[in-house]
C-alpha cells in the first residue's frame, strides 16, 4: 500500500514550522497511543505512521530531502536518502518500540499523566520497553573495477557480538528466572516529580537498575554475565550488484551485533570503496584506456587486441589515426546500477615516438623525412594553434 504524504498524516501544511509540527504530532500521538487504544491494531498502525512522519518532518535535513524527492528519498543510496529506508536512523523499519521510544524522548510526560492512570506504568503495569535491538555495524569493502563491471560475491569476516551459547542469549543461568524490577515495578522507567513556579514538572528516565527493560535476571549466566552476548566472529557472504561505486552501501538486515538478552540483531552496513585501477580510469559508467600506438600502425592502420574489464577485444585503428583521437567501444564499460544498459570503453590513441633507433631505422626515416606526405600541412599547424589558444583561453 502506498504511503500517505507526511504532511497529510500530521494534518499540517508544507509551510508549517517546527512548533506546529510538534504540536500536531503530540495531539495525534496521544489520540492513537496504544495505551489509550488497547488491542486496537488500526490505532497502532496510525500511531506508527504518525511517528514516522514526525521523524522526517522534525529533522531539517530529512525534511528537505522529502520535500524534494518525496518517499523516493527513502531508497536512495550513497547517503542521499533517509538512511537505508529507515527514517529513525536505527537501521530497521518503523516498529512499535521505535514509535514509543520517540514518544517518550519528546518529553511529553509519563503515561499515567497523559492518560489519567497515575502510577508507574499504564495498562495494568504492562512493561513499556521492548527487547533492545543490537547496534549496527559498518564496514568498508574495497572492489576492483573488474568486480564492479560484472558484479560479484564476497565473503567477509565480521567481529561482532553474538548470542551466548551457554544461555542461548537469555542471559540467565540454568534454572534461573526473570523477575520484575523492584525499582521501576516493571515499567522500565522511573518518574521524578518536582515543583516549580509553573506547576508540577514530571521527568521520566530509563530505570538504571534494569536498563529500561522492566525485568532483571535472578541468577545471571556466568559466561556472559547476564548480557546474553559474547564477542565472536561470523563469515558473511555479500552479493555485490554490477555498477556500484564509491559512496554506495548495502544494508544486511540482522547481521549486526546481537541484541542484549535475546533482542533483535542490528544491521550490517557495507560501504563500497572502489580501488584505483592500473590502466583504466572510470568516468561515470564509461571507462577510459590510453592506448600506445606505433607511428606505422597509426599511419597505415592496424587491428590490435586490447584489454577490457571483462577480457580482451579487437580494435581497429584506421589509417591516418591522429594522436589523441578517442575511439569508442560500445557497451564495454560498466553496467548502469539503476537501469538497463552498459557504459562504453573510450580508447585514447597515443602515438609513440621512438627514442632508440638502429642505424638502419635511422637511415629509413631519413629517406622518408623529405617526403611531402609526411610533413605537417598548414591545417595541422592551424589545429595545433587552435588547441594552444583553447588551453590558454586566448
Amino acid at each position: 500500500m502506498a504511503k500517505r504524504d507526511y504532511y497529510e498524516v500530521l494534518g499540517v501544511s508544507k509551510g508549517a514550522d517546527a512548533a506546529d509540527i510538534k504540536k500536531a504530532y503530540r495531539k495525534l500521538a496521544m489520540k492513537y497511543h496504544p495505551d489509550k487504544n488497547p488491542d486496537n491494531k488500526e490505532a497502532e498502525e496510525k500511531f506508527k505512521e504518525i511517528a514516522e512522519a514526525y521523524a522526517i518532518l522534525s529533522n531539517d535535513q530529512k525534511r528537505a530531502k522529502y520535500d524534494r524527492f518525496g518517499h523516493a528519498a527513502e531508497n536512495m543510496g550513497g547517503g542521499g536518502g533517509f538512511g537505508g529506508g529507515d527514517p529513525f536512523g536505527f537501521g530497521c523499519g518503523v516498529d512499535l518500540s521505535d514509535a514509543l521510544r520517540q514518544f517518550m524522548e519528546q518529553g511529553f510526560g509519563g503515561f499515567g499523566d497523559i492518560f489519567g492512570g497515575g502510577g508507574g506504568s499504564s495498562s495494568g503495569g504492562r512493561r513499556r520497553s521492548s527487547r533492545r535491538k543490537g547496534a549496527d555495524l559498518q564496514i568498508r569493502l574495497k572492489l576492483d573495477l573488474e568486480e564492479i563491471a560484472t558484479g560479484t560475491k564476497k565473503k567477509i569476516k565480521v567481529n561482532k557480538k553474538i548470542n551466548c551459547a551457554t544461555c542461548s542469549g537469555s542471559g540467565s543461568a540454568k534454572y534461573s528466572k526473570t523477575v520484575v524490577c523492584p525499582v521501576c515495578k516493571g515499567s522500565g522507567a522511573v518518574r521524578n516529580v518536582s515543583q516549580s513556579l509553573f506547576g508540577q514538572f514530571v521527568n521520566i528516565s530509563a530505570c538504571q537498575r534494569c536498563s529500561g527493560e522492566g525485568q532483571i535476571i535472578e541468577n545471571p549466566c556466568a559466561t556472559c554475565g547476564g548480557d546474553g552476548r559474547v564477542n565472536g566472529t561470523k563469515t558473511i557472504e555479500v552479493n555485490i550488484p554490477a555498477g556500484v561505486k564509491t559512496g554506495n552501501y548495502i544494508p544486511l538486515n540482522g547481521e549486526g551485533h546481537a541484541g542484549k538478552r535475546g533482542g533483535p540483531a542490528g544491521d550490517l552496513i557495507v560501504h563500497i570503496e572502489e580501488k584505483p585501477h592500473s590502466i583504466f580510469e572510470r568516468r561515470g559508467d564509461d571507462v577510459i584506456l590510453v592506448l600506445p600506438v606505433s607511428f606505422p600502425d597509426a599511419a597505415l592502420g592496424a587491428n590490435v587486441e586490447i584489454p577490457t574489464l571483462t577480457g580482451k577485444a579487437k580494435l581497429t585503428i584506421s589509417p591516418g589515426t591522429q594522436s589523441g583521437k578517442i575511439l569508442r567501444m560500445r557497451s564495454k564499460g560498466i553496467p548502469h546500477l539503476n537501469g538497463a544498459g552498459i557504459g562504453d570503453q573510450l580508447v585514447q590513441v597515443q602515438v609513440v615516438v621512438p627514442t632508440k633507433l638502429s642505424a638502419d631505422e635511422k637511415k629509413t626515416l631519413a629517406n622518408l623525412q623529405s617526403s611531402e606526405n609526411l610533413k605537417p600541412g598548414s591545417n595541422s599547424f592551424k589545429n595545433v594553434f587552435e588547441r594552444f589558444k583553447d588551453a590558454l583561453n586566448i
